[in-house]
């Protein structure tokens, strides 16, 4: 009895805390109790956390407080040269041999090993394996030495200068010229529009070394700093490694003021025009400017939970506008977020249809007005709200299940915005306590507070072939105060209460068999459809699927081509079933599942994924696609209108990279009329009618397709849903395969230079294809040389020559409608080191033809790839991508848990037969894009 009066009391005392904690939301948030934060002596903090998912790995982050906003005038790009150079040798890790020592144990530089510079920020990436704790040691090692160790060898600062330049090259183009304008207006005059983090090529080419040595030594220190890391590991360990390596860093004697720079808020309006001739669209931005709102206190939480319910509102009425038949822009937006520095803003962006840049202006301007003059509904609210708890719900089932990547970047942003991380139990809590609460009336009153006559900044970019027809500055102020004359109050229609007509009868069983080695089960039902089953618990309310059918749009004809390529579209748009899209995207308001539909070259599928709790709603969207397929005719012309405008636009200002991308495209398709770029007149040709009952037609037999389904689900409670919807569907017993239209690459040697655009930058692109015989060995083999040329090509163009930033190889294969593999190899350069690049490409191409691949670079391949393998295991949407595209080939499934036994097979030999066999060059194509002669 002792023991129940005390439980008893124990039980009215949390309801007393939890409703005190309900009422006063002046507290400060707590930080997630599972996270240890910590500062050491000399003011570096950290903040670990142990998180087993996924096992045995762990992401590590190094945050420093400084980005180029720190810049003197003559670092201008320093703050992000000096990331660089944390790569190109450390105390303990000279030249390249950190990037080395990564990769081998399954690191790979660019994909996994990475960094990032802001105005504000510098953060180091490192996601690790945690199996033996000398690793882990080590890698711990790696983030000390960025943090203070860097060598800054003046033959390496020379070195990747020419790297840096190159990333500085890519980056050059209308956007570039656009920003260099647009910048100082949106940030108002303030530092941050002459600090942008890559800086001016002038100082980075000519930079002396003290420059780059000032930066590290004035901001790379302890005080600015925070190693995060999140986990499977021992969190005392953990403590112990980040005291060990990082405990014995100095601050400098006389640290230099961290000056925290801001946007200030001048008030008023200001409005720019910005046009440059190689921007193909026309496009506004609004921002209404506001003092950063930080969540420091649970009222800050509530009040932020109520700007996220004032999106999703304003983004529902945006889009519905879209579903006309004529809608008003291209795309329309109206967010609030954080900025930059010290400020929030309202941003409002539109598109506009041509060079009718007031309706598209006007029309999101009429939106926010409605909402400022009438406010938002309740039942717009109680969907917004379902919406939200749903997200916050789902969070909390995956509790246990969260992967690291989630935390680490949550408390990175700890650290830079001086807040907390709650943890999912009080997120969880605080919305069953407060959301309810969140009146329509308040959300109506800060509408108000969002949308104001002071400190707005309206910027117009837009195409230099358009400049005479679009508004001046002085006429887009005019527009912003002269809205919302007409506008009336906003008529929510009522919500749909179900997404099928009639339950179908279910359809039988017919086979059933049980694969225990994988833990799959394979049914098939009388009207032939198969489905195969694979449960897991590598998340707890998650279930995905997929379905495959052959065919796709290969069987139709040349003159119906453009209706089976839009087909998916139309019945996107349309919605689902008898809800038109605006009414699903209502109806699914706090449902967790999405389904979507499509029609290929050789196939048709339809894929989705859904909480467990909303399995049956999927369920129900995939029956419709099969059975009641009905089109919007507005909508679907709306939809075709924007796409041919914002093709039009293309055309009449065609970029360097259309340009290029087009040109690549006839040349891969060899002509072919279903190769061709899509144009605006092509358009034309695309009849909503037809498309509609072509897509119909890919779904109308069950008996052709067969669907996968992974995740957390239990077989025997699943069968009378799967037995409705997918048994319920109509089969013909027939089966279907696709047309093989022989669209491949041209044979023999290609040759062809593209010439657009101003800019010093060129783009090279090298291919090699043919055909091969199908089978996994070999397409493991293909695709470990791609990734090893990938290897030994950022070695040499990127680390030796510093002629290329990032290039890219990669060997692929593909079985339908023909075996067939292709190695492309491509980058971005100078045009004056096209041909010494293209040269170097080739030689490394016939040392491996010659050698085989170098022993070290195979085991970098081998490593990532059992490291990924040991992951994907454990995935849900690796188990789905493995069984869908075995099943779909006819391959073995039970062979997937020990594919990595093909890595075996990988030898310097095996390289090199495979160079020889698939790189012989009598298939090869070269297409380099230069700049227009002057």
């Amino acid at each position: 009895m002792k023991r129940l009066i005390y439980h008893l009391g124990l039980l009215l005392l949390v309801c007393q805390v939890t409703f005190a904690q309900q009422l006063n939301l002046k507290e400060k948030l707590p930080m997630d109790p599972s996270v240890k934060v910590g500062k050491l002596k000399n003011g570096l903090t950290y903040y670990i956390r142990k998180n087993v998912e996924p096992k045995n790995r762990a992401q590590l982050r190094l945050v420093i407080k400084a980005g180029s906003i720190l810049e003197d005038d003559d670092q201008r790009g320093l703050a992000h040269f000096m990331e660089h150079m944390d790569f190109n040798g450390t105390k303990n890790f000279p030249k390249n041999e950190m990037v080395n020592f990564l990769e081998k144990n399954g690191i790979q530089f660019g994909a996994d090993l990475n960094a990032y510079t802001s105005f504000d920020e510098t953060v180091y990436m490192l996601p690790v394996p945690t199996d033996t704790l000398a690793k882990l040691d080590k890698f711990m090692m790696v983030l000390s030495e960025w943090a203070a160790y860097a060598t800054l060898d003046h033959a390496e600062i020379d070195k990747e200068r020419g790297v840096v330049l190159e990333e500085s090259r890519l980056r050059k183009g209308a956007q570039s010229r656009i920003q260099e304008k647009l910048l100082p207006v949106i940030f108002r005059g303030s530092r941050y529009a002459q600090r942008l983090p890559i800086g001016l090529d002038d100082i980075i080419q000519n930079a002396p070394y003290d420059a780059v040595k000032r930066f590290h030594k004035d901001w790379y220190r302890p005080n600015l700093q925070a190693v995060v890391a999140v986990g499977d590991f021992d969190p005392a360990q953990m403590e112990e490694m980040i005291t060990k390596y990082f405990g014995g860093i100095q601050n400098p004697a006389k640290p230099k003021e961290r000056v925290k720079y801001e946007v200030p808020l001048k008030g008023g309006t200001e409005a720019i025009v910005i046009t440059d001739k190689e921007q193909p669209y026309n496009m506004v931005q609004l921002y209404y400017l506001q003092p950063e709102k930080k969540q420091i206190t649970a009222e800050n939480r509530r009040e932020n939970i109520m700007t996220s319910l004032f999106n999703s509102m304003i983004s529902q009425r945006l889009q519905e506008l879209m579903q006309k038949a004529d809608p008003p822009y291209q795309f329309g937006s109206s967010n609030y977020s954080s900025f930059l520095g010290n400020l929030d803003a309202l941003t409002v962006f539109a598109v506009a249809k041509g060079a009718d840049v007031e309706k598209a202006l006007k029309t999101v301007l009429d939106e926010n007005e409605r909402v400022s003059k009438f406010g938002f509904t309740e039942s717009e609210l109680q969907r917004a709200k379902m919406q939200y708890k749903s997200g916050v719900e789902k969070q909390y089932k995956e509790k246990d299940k969260t992967d690291s990547e989630n935390f680490v970047e949550e408390l990175v942003g700890c650290f830079l915005n001086d807040v907390v991380m709650t943890d999912i139990e009080y997120d969880n809590q605080f919305i069953n306590q407060h959301l309810e609460g969140i009146k329509l009336a308040e959300i109506n009153a800060l509408v108000k507070k969002l949308i104001t006559k002071e400190n707005r900044v309206l910027a117009l970019i837009g195409s230099e072939k358009d400049k005479a027809s679009l508004p001046t500055e002085a006429q887009l102020k005019g527009w912003l105060d002269n809205t919302g004359s007409k506008i009336t109050a906003y008529v929510d229609e009522a919500v749909a209460t179900s997404l099928v007509e009639k339950k179908p009868n279910p359809g039988k069983i017919v086979s059933e068999n049980k694969i225990e080695e994988i833990g799959v089960t394979e049914i098939v039902f009388e009207n032939g459809l198969k489905v195969n089953l694979k449960p897991t618990d590598f998340k707890n309310d998650e279930i995905k699927f997929r379905g495959n059918s052959w065919g796709g749009n290969s069987l139709y004809e040349d003159a119906d081509f453009m209706n089976a390529a839009f087909s998916s579209m139309i019945a996107s748009t349309s919605g689902n079933g008898n809800l038109k899209a605006s009414a699903l995207s209502k109806f699914m308001s706090g449902k967790v599942a999405q389904v979507n539909a499509s029609v290929g070259g050789t196939s048709e599928a339809i894929s989705g994924s859904s909480s467990v709790k909303d399995f049956e709603t999927a369920l129900q969207m995939v029956y419709n696609r099969f059975t009641n397929n009905k089109l919007d005719p507005e909508a679907a012309k709306g939809a075709l209108a924007n796409q041919k405008d914002f093709m039009q636009n293309m055309e009449k200002t065609p970029t360097p990279e259309k340009v290029f991308n087009d040109s690549v495209q006839v040349v891969m398709g060899n002509g072919a009329y279903r190769a061709q770029p899509m144009t605006s007149e092509r358009m034309t040709k695309v009849d909503p009618v037809k498309a509609m009952k072509i897509f119909s037609e890919r779904f109308n037999n069950a008996s052709d397709f067969e669907f996968t389904f992974v995740g957390n689900f239990d077989i025997e409670k699943i069968k009378p849903l799967l037995a409705t919807y997918l048994g319920g569907i109509p089969g013909t017993q027939k089966k279907e395969t696709f047309r093989d239209l022989n669209i491949v690459p041209p044979s023999g040697k290609i040759s062809k230079i593209v010439k657009k655009g101003t800019e010093d930058k060129a783009r090279v692109l090298l291919t090699y294809s043919g055909k091969y015989t199908p089978n996994e060995a070999e397409e493991l083999q293909i695709r470990a040389l791609g990734d090893i040329l990938n290897i030994k090509l950022t070695e040499k163009l990127r680390e030796e020559e510093s002629g290329v930033y990032s290039p890219f190889v990669g060997g692929s294969t593909n079985r339908v409608p023909m075996p067939r593999y292709m190695f492309r190899i491509g980058y971005g350069c100078s045009p004056a080191n096209v041909e010494k690049l293209i040269d170097i490409t080739l030689k490394e191409i016939e040392k491996i033809k010659a050698n085989g691949a170098e022993a070290v670079d195979i085991e970098k391949f081998v490593s990532k790839q059992k490291l990924d393998f040991q992951t994907n295991l454990k995935n849900n949407d690796f188990w789905l991508g493995s069984l869908s595209t075995k099943y779909q080939n006819g391959d073995r499934v039970v062979t997937i848990p020990t594919e990595d036994k093909l890595l075996d097979l990988l030898t310097v030999e095996s390289t090199k037969a495979t160079a020889n066999k698939y790189l012989s060059g009598e298939d090869f194509i070269r297409i380099v894009l230069l700049p227009e002669d002057k």
